[in-house]
């Protein structure tokens, strides 16, 4: 379940993040700002459904994840497909957050 909710705080946390993005870089119109504002706000929400009783290991463990759902938004929204060093340093990220979610626990 955990994984699940990581999955839909990074796909709000891009998109948010993007709003912004676009509105600096892109010239996007400012109204892109509102829903990229709902949508961190959604992210930073979803965060606290994960079962854990300290802040920080939620979110390094959330940070591989992250990494994972920026690479498959470089290849599915921006169409631009992760090179092999991508895809290696994603997996890295992702054995990382593993560890960290996964390790007994005292």
């Amino acid at each position: 379940m955990t994984y699940i909710i990581y999955a839909f705080a990074a796909v709000f946390e891009i998109a948010g993040c993007f709003a912004f993005w676009a509105w600096l870089k892109l010239e996007k119109p400012a109204w892109w700002l509102a829903p990229g504002m709902i949508s961190l706000a959604l992210f930073a929400w979803l965060l606290t459904l994960v079962p854990s009783d300290a802040a920080g290991r939620t979110f390094a463990a959330y940070g591989g994840i992250y990494i994972l759902a920026s690479l498959s938004w470089l290849w599915l929204i921006e169409g631009r497909v992760p090179d092999r060093y991508d895809i290696g340093g994603g997996l890295i990220c992702l054995a990382g957050a593993s560890v960290i979610l996964f390790a007994p626990r005292a």
